[in-house]
């Protein structure tokens, strides 16, 4: 396994984990709403959505590059924020692999 899988694997987790746990306590539409709670929460909560849509730009790119839908992986990125790319990430196959196993 390489060192980035063995890292996204170490990020993925315990972040699964943990959003599952708060989803669990607080439910989906709790997370939501504590991001509209304050000024300084509702600004993170912005930031996070457009750092997921320029994602969402990166993942279209990708995977038509490696010949992959990507609108599956944007609906989730969307839906689960960081968890889906994380996947994305763990699941894309090199540019090396790429040319040498084309789809």
């Amino acid at each position: 396994m390489k060192k980035s899988h063995i890292l996204l694997w170490a990020l993925l987790i315990p972040f699964a984990a943990y959003s599952s746990w708060a989803m669990w306590k607080i439910s989906y539409w709790g997370i939501w709403a504590a991001g509209f709670e304050t000024l300084g929460s509702a600004q993170i909560l912005w930031d996070l959505a457009i750092a997921c849509a320029l994602i969402c730009g990166w993942i279209k790119k990708d995977a038509e590059a490696q010949g992959r839908n990507p609108y599956p992986w944007m609906l989730a990125t969307l839906a689960t924020g960081s968890l889906a790319p994380l996947l994305y990430l763990l699941t894309r196959r090199s540019r090396m692999a790429a040319v040498a196993h084309p789809a």
